[in-house]
């Protein structure tokens, strides 16, 4: 059972994020008959969703009925947004029955003043109807060791604003229950034409997640934008054969021993994080 899975219904994304790596992909979003092939696949092989690889997934015209179908067939979805989309979509995106929401603050980072605090407000009136459909709601700021001036003018902005306890940790600020601030360090997109990096690192991917992109393309970490590693496709083959596929195990019981098996795993700064 995998603790996760990153399910891409859209590679297709409404805004260009300058720590954002993009991809090279043609534009492609995924049909309703598409997402009930994945959700009859990940049957029995995780109970939680995650909507992110690459593009905006509030861009896509039937994510609410693709959250309806998820839950009602047992899976808890988590969506990973810029969140500019919040204003038209947030109150069916609610209704929908999503589980989690985690709103990249960082994504509209360098917008002029007027119109980033004018996101900020559509960002605070959605947290508030969150609130009392009890979603949780993690605000990102993912932008650690970058450039990160505007974190202390965002969590001004946002004080007054969200009433909350305000506990500060080491992962961020714990504004109140189901409601938090999240940091992160900004990284690096691991790119195959990228430097070398050594083959002792690490990776979560293939031992607790991995991720379908939106052609179907079976990938073993969330950070492979253009499917370089490409496993099978979940839309032609069973997904069992492609997980239990003699390259799929490779790669996990290679980071099960710091060692990658992949070109672009040995490319990869993120992993290096987790190297010995």
């Amino acid at each position: 059972m995998y603790t996760r899975v990153y399910v891409e219904i859209t590679n297709i994304c409404n805004m260009k994020c300058s720590f954002c790596h993009g991809h090279c992909r043609q534009a492609k979003m995924m049909s309703k008959l598409d997402f009930q092939r994945v959700l009859d696949e990940l049957k029995g092989k995780t109970k939680h969703i995650y909507y992110h690889l690459m593009g905006e997934p509030l861009t896509h015209p039937e994510l609410n009925e693709f959250l309806v179908m998820a839950k009602e067939q047992g899976f808890q979805s988590m969506i990973t947004t810029n969140g500019t989309l919040l204003n038209k979509c947030g109150d069916a995106l609610l209704q929908s029955g999503i589980y989690k929401i985690n709103i990249s603050l960082h994504s509209f980072e360098k917008q002029d003043r007027q119109a980033f605090e004018s996101y900020l407000t559509d960002i605070v009136e959605f947290v508030k109807k969150a609130s009392s459909s009890r979603t949780i709601v993690v605000l990102r700021l993912w932008n650690k060791g970058a450039d990160d001036s505007q974190n202390s003018q965002i969590i001004s902005f946002l004080r007054p604003l969200l009433d909350g306890e305000w506990t500060e940790n080491e992962r961020g600020i714990r504004i109140r229950n189901k409601l938090h601030i999240e940091w992160g360090d900004r990284f690096e997109w691991p790119d195959k034409d990228g430097k070398y990096q050594g083959e002792q690192v690490f990776c979560y991917g293939m031992r607790d997640h991995f991720g379908i992109l939106a052609d179907g393309t079976v990938v073993p970490c969330c950070l492979d934008s253009d499917g370089v590693i490409n496993l099978g496709n979940v839309f032609t083959e069973n997904l069992s054969d492609i997980l239990n596929s003699e390259r799929a195990k490779a790669i996990k019981h290679g980071f099960g021993s710091y060692k990658a098996t992949e070109d672009l795993c040995k490319r990869c700064p993120y992993a290096r994080r987790f190297a010995r």
